[in-house]
């Protein structure tokens, strides 16, 4: 079932369950490795990518088991430092387990990581991060190999607060021998979740949430149960997919703390947002409002979003206008909303200017990644007719079932 039939023009209503988060999850499941002991992660999305690094922790030697509330890990026999290709090739999140295998084994041998095309998103921080920790890199016929003799402290400065090579210097750093001090750490919960969960198995860490982190390493790790935050992410599509498509939802156990740019996002927008021990209430205004917004790290507006605002802006009140500042192929769907109707404006490869329209068409459409397939479904809830979303596999890599997710908001959606 690679594509999604969507029958739009019904305002959503109801309640629906945030999964748990896709980004937390893949590095979490990476710090098992430093773990000789058995790990229970609880709530980890049924998600493409977590099936994918739960393949290739099994190739590692881990034994891994599905359980009814969540992945039972065993790290006590990795036998093997070197990750299958067709796995690493199609699942950028893969490059977590640089710093993990560096940690355990001393050693790891890798392809080239995959995932979304939205950008370069070059590993030159990860390597010399990693470099100033003692470890050395080959290049082998396409594949990467990384050994230490003596992994080690250091001092690091981030020019950049990426959220990949942040939790590879953690991964590598609780396993190093003496402290390692990060300046320009990313501050994304998903650092931190990373970071509770080391935590818990006896790491030492300070500074989390913070943009300085200070990793005592070579303390002993023990055996942890340990459940995964829900997904903001996902949260903010649905939410944003309300304003979008009118009505009123609840999102269940939704990460309030932790969108409070998307809160104020969607209060531009002139939707009213309320929160409460259930999770966000969201009730969307008959049209939303034009907004001006700019990406960022957090806690700025998320780059995972940008794209379903751009979708849900299509039918704004006025003309937005969005810059996109951490990836530079994020604009991949203004070709599809055209074919909807929407008047998108490329003002430059990073920036959009939207100019509302009150209706959109339903159309055939192709997802080219992740985010963007998701706002492309946004879209399809928002026109009138028929709507086909396909490359939905792409989707399938960080959304549970949004398909089902979208039903129980009333919606006409099946995958086909």
């Amino acid at each position: 079932m690679d594509s999604i039939r969507i029958q739009g023009g019904m305002a959503l209503q109801g309640k629906v369950r945030v999964q748990g988060s896709k980004n937390a999850s893949l590095p979490i499941l990476a710090a098992t490795l430093l773990v000789r002991e058995e790990s229970l992660i609880r709530n980890c999305p049924r998600i493409a990518d977590v099936y994918s690094m739960v393949s290739l922790l099994k190739s590692l030697g881990c034994g891994v088991h599905w359980q009814e509330t969540g992945i039972a890990v065993d790290s006590s026999q990795v036998c093997r430092c070197q990750m299958p290709r067709e796995a690493v090739r199609g699942m950028r999140s893969s490059l977590c387990l640089l710093g993990a295998l560096i940690g355990r084994c001393s050693e790891v041998v890798m392809e080239h990581p995959g995932g979304c095309v939205i950008g370069e998103r070059p590993i030159d921080m990860h390597l010399s991060a990693l470099e100033q920790m003692g470890v050395e890199f080959v290049e082998e016929e396409g594949s990467i190999r990384a050994f230490s003799d003596r992994l080690h402290g250091a001092v690091i400065s981030l020019p950049f607060p990426s959220v990949g090579a942040t939790e590879n210097i953690v991964l590598a750093g609780v396993m190093a021998e003496g402290d390692t001090v990060l300046e320009g750490a990313a501050r994304e919960p998903e650092v931190s979740a990373l970071c509770a969960f080391l935590q818990q198995c006896g790491a030492w860490i300070e500074g989390v949430g913070s943009g300085r982190l200070v990793i005592h390493g070579g303390r002993r790790l023990y055996g942890t149960d340990f459940t995964v935050p829900a997904d903001r992410i996902v949260a903010g599509t649905y939410l944003l997919s309300c304003i979008g498509t009118g009505g009123s939802v609840l999102l269940e156990q939704a990460p309030e703390e932790e969108m409070q740019s998307v809160l104020e996002a969607a209060a531009q927008m002139g939707a009213r947002v309320c929160t409460s021990k259930e999770g966000i209430y969201v009730q969307a205004p008959g049209r939303p409002a034009a907004i001006e917004l700019v990406t960022a790290p957090y806690p700025g507006f998320p780059t995972d979003l940008q794209s379903v605002v751009l979708a849900v802006e299509t039918k704004g009140r006025g003309v937005s206008r969005i810059r996109e500042t951490i990836f530079e192929n994020r604009f991949r769907i203004v070709e599809e909303l055209r074919k909807m109707g929407a008047s998108v404006e490329l003002c430059s490869p990073r920036e959009a200017s939207v100019k509302g329209v009150e209706t959109l068409r339903g159309a055939d459409l192709v997802a080219r990644e992740l985010r963007g397939g998701a706002a492309l479904v946004a879209a399809g809830l928002m026109a009138e007719g028929e709507t086909f979303v396909e490359g939905c596999a792409y989707i399938y890599r960080g959304y549970e079932n949004i398909g089902r997710d979208f039903r129980e908001l009333g919606a006409r959606v099946a995958s086909v």
